[in-house]
Formats: structure tokens, C-alpha cells, sequence
């Protein structure tokens, strides 16, 4: 059965349904703690035995479970809904690109948008925490993922869809401070847990509107597969977060191929004011005072990472 850590200000707990006990460590980082898992073995071992039922949930202040500095990698169109809302047909290649580790905020931390944003998105995704070392030119098979990857997270690749677009920015526009909600649990997974994973459901809302809402079995290239090509060119350790993609159901979608080609015939300033133009009739972009609930779950509760529960607020 998987375990659910939470972070504190006060520390690290082990979450056993509405319960939290804290965990006896001295880990600060979420590296840590992963070289300490002895002592949240032996916190679920004393807490079964002794019937400690610890601290309420509800009463516990959550931080993202995965600590800062750190590498975030994201992959980038990786669910076959998703390439279809961004009109992509045929192979699609496999894509990496970088966060800022400072965009990482927790699962109930108000999510900022800058002054210079008007076209704010949301992206569930399914966010990978590295167990143990990942060294270029590492091949990692479906057998041995559980061997590099510790556990799993609630992540939302929160985009500023004006500067990714206009400006072809990936960093820029997925890195402002809180674009990058995470949590609220560090799902910690058995070995054979992993043969579970495509049975994990994506749902995301905003205000009350499901917008997402995709199994794992959507996904392109798959967890083992995409550290095998990330491996290529990028280190990674423990505690390192690989964002894996998200399902379709995004603010932003393709035009409809007949304005996509006048368009095509447009120079970029007029191109892009033609775009955003259309766009600002759309009403699925975040806006301030937006509610987005986020989570992951197999449909029978073996794996279940939680739900973050963001606010959407301009920059004052």
C-alpha cells in the first residue's frame, strides 16, 4: 500500500486518512527524507501498533512536498487528447523543457497571475519525484522504474499563454512565482504499485467545472520510457521533479484549420493580435478569484495523491 507523506512547517508527516503523525527525521529536503525512509517505515509501523491517531488533516498546513532548489523538467504534448486540442497529427516527438524550481508552491498557495498576463491556463499533470540518482545515458525499463522513482505528486503546469506563444517561451511563461502548485501528499509507492499507474484518472475543475479528466492510458510516452530519453542530455536526483505531460481540456486550443491557414498568411504582429483577439472571447482562461481543484487517483483508491485546492489572484 503507498505511502502519503505531508510537509509542515513543523516537519514531515505520514497521512493515514484524515489523520497525520509526524514523522522522527531530521529532513529538511524532500532528498532527505527519501535517505530516511526507514524512519517513515517505522512512524506507519508505530502508528498501526499503537492506534496513534495523530493530528487532524484539516488542522495541518500543507507545503509542496517536493523541496526547493531543485531540477523540474516538464514534457511537453504528451497525451493524445491533448495533441488533438493543439491540432497536432501524426508523430509527435518526444519534447522536454525546464521550470524554475522558484515557480514550485504549495497545494492551497493562491496562484499569482503577473500584471502582464491576460491568458492565464491550467495543465494537470502527473509529477515523477526521483528516488535515486538518474546519470546520462541511463536506460530505465518498466521493471526498474521503481528503482528511480520514489514517489508521485499532484502538479499543475500552470502557463502564461501570451508570452509562450508570442514569444515561443517556454521557461518564461511556466516559470513566474506559483506556476507550479504541488501536492499536497508525496505519494510513496511499493514496487509493485507501479504496475497501476495507467490506472491513474487526471481530474482538474475550475469553480466547480470539470475541464480535465483523462487516465494515465492517455499518455504518449510513458514514465520509464521518458527517463530513458531525458537521460540522453539530463541528469537527475533524488528529489528532482519530472512533470509528465497533460491530458486535453487546456484554456488553449487550436484554431479551426480554415483560420489557421488565413492566418498563416498574415505577418506575426497581425497574426498574433488576430489570435488573442479570438481568444479573449474565451471563457476558460483563469481569472481572478478562480477556484481550480486538482487530483489523482486510481478509481479504487490504491494510489491516491490527493487534491490541491488553488485560488487564482492578479498581482496587486
Amino acid at each position: 500500500m503507498s505511502t502519503n507523506v505531508l510537509r509542515t512547517a513543523d516537519g514531515w508527516w505520514v497521512v493515514r486518512d484524515t489523520r497525520a503523525v509526524r514523522i522522527e527525521t531530521k529532513a529538511v529536503t524532500t532528498a532527505d527524507l527519501l535517505a530516511d525512509l526507514a524512519a517513515v517505515r517505522e512512524t506507519v509501523r508505530e502508528a498501526a501498533a499503537s492506534g496513534d491517531t495523530g493530528t487532524a488533516v484539516a488542522d495541518l498546513v500543507a507545503l509542496s512536498p517536493v523541496t526547493t532548489p531543485c531540477r523540474v523538467v516538464a514534457q511537453m504534448v504528451n497525451y493524445r487528447s491533448h495533441a488533438r486540442d493543439s491540432g497536432f497529427t501524426g508523430d509527435i516527438p518526444p519534447t522536454f523543457f525546464r521550470k524554475a524550481s522558484g515557480s514550485v508552491s504549495g497545494p492551497g498557495e493562491a496562484i499569482v497571475r503577473p500584471s502582464h498576463v491576460q491568458f492565464l491556463d491550467y495543465e494537470i499533470e502527473l509529477g515523477l519525484v526521483m528516488g535515486a540518482p538518474l546519470p546520462v545515458g541511463t536506460v530505465v525499463t518498466e521493471q526498474d522504474l521503481p528503482s528511480y522513482v520514489a514517489g508521485l505528486v499532484v502538479t499543475n503546469d500552470v502557463s502564461a499563454r501570451d508570452v509562450q506563444l508570442t514569444k515561443t517561451q517556454f521557461y518564461e511563461s511556466k516559470s513566474y512565482p506559483t506556476f507550479t502548485p504541488t501536492g499536497p501528499f508525496l505519494s510513496l509507492l511499493e514496487p509493485e504499485e507501479f504496475a497501476h499507474l495507467l490506472d491513474l484518472r487526471l481530474k482538474l475543475t475550475v469553480n466547480g467545472d470539470l475541464r480535465q479528466d483523462r487516465t494515465l492510458a492517455d499518455m504518449i510516452v510513458r514514465p520509464a520510457q521518458a527517463l530513458t530519453l531525458l537521460a540522453r542530455f539530463q541528469t537527475l536526483d533524488p528529489g528532482d521533479l519530472l512533470l509528465t505531460g497533460t491530458p486535453g481540456g487546456t484554456a488553449l486550443k487550436a484554431p479551426p484549420k480554415a483560420i489557421e491557414k488565413v492566418g498563416a498568411l498574415l505577418p506575426p504582429a497581425l497574426k498574433w493580435k488576430a489570435f488573442f483577439r479570438s481568444q479573449a472571447r474565451n471563457p476558460h482562461y483563469l481569472r481572478d478569484g478562480d477556484l481550480i481543484t486538482a487530483a489523482i487517483a486510481t478509481p479504487d483508491g490504491r494510489i491516491d495523491l490527493g487534491e490541491q485546492r488553488t485560488t487564482v489572484t492578479d498581482a496587486q
